[in-house]
């Protein structure tokens, strides 16, 4: 080899080995601090707020759907009351009023009076 190659492959090899030399440091670094700060208890805590909110049969999401189901279910309910409503009225008119009878007689059932044409459009 030609005294260039060496010296390029020497330069090389101390510019690399500086490199790892760095980037040990700064693992180490982090790791010192990550052992410092990060204890298992800490640890613990953090796993068990993650598995209650996320994985646990009672955790936010499954509480979010369960919060939507009974909105919508509120909503049914009370559409479901205004009708009832609706037709207690009107069963309480049709036993008081014969004319409101005849009307809805006449109009859903197509009902007539004897010697009577009806003509439906």
């Amino acid at each position: 080899m030609s005294k260039d190659t060496d010296l390029n492959h020497s330069e090389e090899t101390a510019g690399g080995a500086a490199g790892t030399a760095s980037r040990k440091n700064s693992l180490g670094g982090a790791w010192r601090w990550v052992r410092r700060y990060i204890t298992m208890p800490l640890v613990a805590a953090v796993a068990f707020i993650v598995f209650m909110l996320f994985f646990n049969e009672n955790s936010y999401s499954r509480s979010a759907e369960l919060q939507n189901e009974i909105d919508r279910l509120r909503a049914e309910i009370k559409e479901n009351t205004d009708t009832m409503n609706y037709y207690r009225s009107l069963n309480q008119r049709l036993d008081t009023d014969p004319q409101t009878l005849e009307r809805i007689v006449r109009e859903q059932y197509h009902m007539q009076r004897p010697n009577e044409d009806v003509y439906v459009f």
